[in-house]
This record gives C-alpha cells, sequence and structure tokens, in this order.
C-alpha cells in the first residue's frame, strides 16, 4: 500500500516530529510512505528533511490560499499513484481534499485542539472532512473536541496516540546557562506562547524559589511572548542542540499548558524517567497519571502549580518513584511500534470503505 503524506512544513514541531517517526515506521506494515512537503519560504526547514529517510516530493506553498498550488499538487498526487492520502493539519486537509485523485482513500490526522477550529473554521472543517474515510485523533480528548466541538461524525474519528520510543539524538551542543553547581533543575520543553502557560510558571517561580531558593526553571522553546517573560530563577536559552541532557539533568519537568493537542514534551519527560508536573487539560490526563507518574493541577493556577513543583522538591524518593512509572507507562502504552500498527489498521479500513 502506498500512503502519500501531506503537510506544511515549517521547522520542526511536534506534527513534524511526528512524521519524522512514524513514516520510517509504516515500512514494517506494508506501507511505502511518502512525504508531500508544502514548503513554507520563510522558514527554515532543512533541518526536517535532513532528517527524513523516505522519499519526499517538495512543493512551494509561499501562501495560505494559492490556486497554483493546487494544481502542481493534483499533477503531483496523479503522477505518485497513492491507495492513501493522509493529510496533516489544516492546510494539508484543505489542499488535500480538493487535490486527492479519486481512487485513493484520504485519512486526516488531527493533531491540536486550537480554539480556532471552535470558530467559523469549523464549517469548513466539516466539508473538507467529507472527503475523509477516516480521521484519526491523536487522544481520546481530542477525538471529544473533534466530535462534540467542531462537529465531525463521530463514525469516522479514531484515536492513534504519538509514540516514541527515545529521547531525540543530540543535533549539537548545549550552550553555557550559567547555572549555579547545586541548582535544581525545573525544565520545560514549550513554545513561548499563551497556549504553552510559560507566563504561569513564571508567576509561580518566586513562591518555588522562596521554599527552594536553589530551583532554577529552563524553559526550552521560542515565541512571542519572550520579551514579557520575566522572573528570577527563570532562563529562556531558546533551541539547543542536546534536550535529552536536560530532561537527565532535571528533577522535574514542568508542562503548564492552557490546553494541549498531544504533549510531546511530556512523553519524552516519561522516557527520561523523570516526574511531570502538568495541567489538568485536554490530552494530558492521558499521558500523566495523577500521584502515579506525576502530578495534574488546575490550569493557570500558579499556586497550584508552585505546590506540586515544591511537593516533588521537598520528596525525592517520591519523584525518583513517580519518573520510574512514567517510564514504565511510556514504553507500554505510547511505543512507535504501536502507534504505526494502528495506523496501517486505519489505511486498510479506509481503503476498503473507499
Amino acid at each position: 500500500m502506498r500512503a502519500v503524506h501531506l503537510h506544511r512544513i515549517r521547522g520542526i514541531g511536534g506534527s513534524e516530529r511526528h512524521l519524522l517517526t512514524l513514516l520510517p515506521a509504516l515500512r514494517a506494515h506494508g506501507v511505502e510512505p511518502i512525504l508531500v512537503g508544502l514548503d513554507d519560504p520563510g522558514w527554515d526547514v532543512a533541518p526536517f528533511y535532513e532528517q527524513l529517510p523516505v522519499e519526499t516530493v517538495r512543493l512551494r506553498s509561499a501562501r495560505d490560499l494559492d490556486p497554483t498550488l493546487l494544481a502542481r499538487l493534483r499533477r503531483t498526487l496523479r503522477d505518485l499513484r497513492p491507495d492513501v492520502v493522509h493529510t496533516h493539519l489544516v492546510h494539508a486537509d484543505v489542499y488535500g481534499a480538493l487535490a486527492a485523485p479519486g481512487t485513493a482513500a484520504v485519512v486526516s490526522t488531527k493533531h491540536n485542539d486550537d480554539r480556532f477550529r471552535a470558530g467559523p473554521f469549523r464549517h469548513v472543517e466539516r466539508l473538507v472532512s467529507r472527503r475523509a474515510a477516516r480521521v484519526i485523533a491523536i487522544t481520546a480528548a481530542l477525538r471529544r473536541f473533534c466530535v462534540d466541538v467542531v462537529g465531525l461524525p463521530a463514525a469516522k474519528v479514531e484515536v492513534v496516540h504519538y509514540g516514541l520510543d527515545d529521547l531525540p539524538p543530540p543535533w549539537g551542543r548545549n550552550p553555557e546557562l550559567g547555572l549555579p553547581r547545586e541548582a535544581r533543575l525545573l525544565l520545560g520543553v514549550l513554545r513561548l506562547v499563551p497556549q504553552k502557560g510559560v507566563d504561569v510558571l513564571a508567576r509561580a517561580l518566586p513562591s518555588i524559589r522562596r521554599r527552594h531558593p536553589d530551583a532554577v526553571a529552563v524553559v526550552l522553546g521560542e515565541g512571542p511572548e519572550r520579551a514579557a517573560l520575566r522572573a528570577d530563577g527563570l532562563v529562556l536559552p531558546g533551541r539547543v542542540g542536546d534536550v535529552a541532557a536536560l530532561y537527565r539533568a532535571a528533577e522535574v519537568v514542568v508542562h503548564p499548558a492552557r490546553w494541549e493537542g498531544f504533549g510531546l514534551a511530556v512523553l519524552e519527560a516519561m522516557l527520561a524517567g523523570k516526574p511531570v508536573v502538568a495541567s489538568d487539560v485536554s490530552s494530558l490526563p492521558e499521558l500523566v497519571e495523577d500521584g502515579v507518574t506525576g502530578l495534574l493541577v488546575a490550569p493557570d493556577d500558579p499556586r497550584a502549580l508552585a505546590d506540586a513543583v515544591c511537593a516533588l522538591l521537598d520528596d525525592p524518593a517520591r519523584s525518583a518513584a513517580l519518573g520510574a512509572a512514567g517510564r514504565d507507562r511510556a514504553r507500554e502504552r505510547f511505543s512507535v511500534a504501536r502507534m504505526a500498527e494502528r495506523t496501517a489498521a486505519v489505511y486498510e479500513r479506509a481503503a476498503a470503505e473507499g
């Protein structure tokens, strides 16, 4: 079976990392994966393609609405002759629905519950989803959002969790962070945008540091909120070359998101054997089992976040036990093999119905 994946490429975010993991793993299930990348020239996309070991076709995608792209994509998909066209995120959903050959089954993966999907765009999404034989939601919470809020037909929407087996390999050296030798590291791998709640962590830090003066929060990510984020003990180094090294050095991983499609950083923390303090929203309770692999707190609540972090800093033995349980849970429930097997099964059902 030939499955052509369609995605607008803008660097390496969560959905791109998903493709880097999923596409090679599909080969073990009789699927020939091909990526058609809709490249945004305003972003550095080279690192993504350097890491992707499958056949690729790259199409320039400089604008959201581009009739010439539609024509180019139609020709490309006609030449590739896919059995399945698998679209990711809204640009690919729209262009894929319009360009996929009639002989191909369309599968669409929904990666997030961004609030714009609950607004007027939901009518477009409903229309586009008529072309899809199957819709994959990456968590049960996201499936509920797709059905109850967006209005997609429940019979089409299936859950296939992301899968990871290892921490990201290093691509370079980390900068000197200037941390004190005795620092107790709180780590967040979070874009600096309102969704991720880094401002909540910044507001929680004074309380954390009153109880644990050696606590330092390092947040890896970039975004428009950088200039507004200020707190004693908050370090924002941006993108670093060896994320895994910082996971291993951390005592607690913090994920105070206001909503979340999946939370790959949480799964990485679990694979690293680290306890997670996360918001009790969206998908995060599907990853973090409260009191077993980490702690869940109310979103937008700096005091609750501070109390949970301090509870783990107060009790290193408990933190270690939660981290070990998280590693076991990640390996059992969120493996790459399981993700690929379930995705291939979705293709089989979609093709049979198409």
